[in-house]
This record gives C-alpha cells, structure tokens and sequence, in this order.
C-alpha cells in the first residue's frame, strides 16, 4: 500500500480500525469479479494493487461510510421490573 494514499484517507475517515475495514472489504470486492461490483470507480489505475485503488476511492469521495445511530438503552426500574424466581423470598 502507497503511505500517502493512506494518509490522506485517514484525513477523510479519521479512525484507523475503520478504514481498514473499508479497505479490505473493498479488496474483497475487486477481487471477487462480481460484476458491476469488481470494477474500479476511479480512472488511472495502471500499475496499482487493489488496496491502492481502495485507496483511492476513498480519497476521490466514491465509497463513505456511516456511523450507526447510537441508542440509549433504559433499565426497567421499581414494579416493572422482574425478579428471577431464585431471588424470590419463600
């Protein structure tokens, strides 16, 4: 993989753990010859391994991610709550 291509795809993406993921299941996609899936989004890739054309992707903006949607999760408190029946007094 070309050190700059991945320097400037971490100023897009930001976190590390998230574009590698992007990356290898983009190669995954390259390489599986499926289809419309398998070709290249950007122009020039002569002499360039799929990583790199990953890469590349993600800097010219053709591939972007999202974040999920954060839940807060409520803890059912007082009489709605139920205790298992071990906990019960005899």
């Amino acid at each position: 993989m070309n050190a700059i291509f991945v320097q400037k795809a971490l100023e897009i993406v930001i976190n590390p753990n998230i574009l590698v993921n992007m990356v290898s299941q983009r190669v995954r996609q390259l390489n599986s010859g499926a289809g419309g899936k398998c070709r290249s989004l950007v122009a020039d890739t002569a002499n360039l391994g799929a990583a790199d054309i990953a890469l590349r992707e993600i800097i010219e903006e053709k591939i972007s991610f999202e974040l999920p949607e954060f839940v807060e999760l409520i803890r059912p408190t007082g009489k709605n709550r139920r205790r298992p029946q071990h906990w019960a007094k005899a």
